[in-house]
């Protein structure tokens, strides 16, 4: 226990700073990550002139690994847009680009799924095609990709781990960073890894009893 104590337990902080930069490194590329792959679902869908462009982006970032883009975006993108402007930035930004990629995918498998009768229903009652997707199409979608856009928001928390090679200083730039103070890795690195478990075992379990709820409540039955 005096292992685990001097290292683990005496630095709970140094391990709990890089835990909250993890979460809120996660939670912003999964918002962003929703937001831009909706974007490319329609436009892939709805947009004709700009679909190959759609395609182009959606296959790139779901081909291209995560380190890659990493790599790309924290170096590349400054030199061409004169943006990201810190480590920080540029990791939640491929982080998103990658998922965003996938939820594209999720939402057209969704939007596809939705009965043809549900749109011609809303038309009948006189809806205008933005609000049969707002007010038809989209809810039913949420509903049904629920349980995936919960799964990709792990892959997320799990791709984290990667932003620590920019210095990102999240939970395993942290746990790095004892290990090098420390030259003891068993005790750190076992840690951080259950911390990483309970984390994702948590997010999954918080997500699929949201997501089962809501598909009660609203009349789609879980799975």
């Amino acid at each position: 226990m005096g292992n685990w104590e001097r290292l683990v337990w005496n630095q709970r902080g140094v391990l709990l700073d890089g835990l909250l930069v993890t979460i809120e490194v996660c939670a912003i590329a999964f918002a962003a990550a929703i937001v831009g792959g909706l974007a490319l679902c329609l436009v892939r869908l709805y947009v004709r002139p700009l679909r190959p462009v759609a395609v182009a982006l959606i296959e790139f970032f779901r081909a291209t690994p995560i380190f890659v883009q990493l790599m790309w975006v924290n170096y590349v993108w400054p030199e061409l847009f004169g943006w990201p402007n810190s480590f920080f930035t540029a990791g939640w930004v491929a982080l998103a680009l990658q998922s965003s990629g996938y939820l594209a995918e999720t939402f057209r498998a969704g939007i596809e799924a939705v009965p043809r009768g549900h749109r011609e229903a809303g038309a009948a009652v006189g809806m205008s095609p933005a609000l049969i997707l707002l007010r038809v199409v989209l809810p039913q979608v949420a509903l049904m990709v629920a349980p995936s856009i919960v799964n990709q928001f792990t892959v997320i928390v799990k791709s984290s781990t990667l932003v620590s090679v920019i210095t990102v200083q999240d939970l395993m730039f942290q746990s790095q960073k004892l290990v090098n103070v420390w030259y003891e890795p068993i005790e750190i690195l076992t840690a951080t890894a259950g911390i990483y478990v309970v984390f994702v075992f948590a997010v999954s379990f918080a997500g699929k009893r949201l997501a089962d709820s809501l598909r009660e409540r609203f009349g789609l039955a879980a799975r």
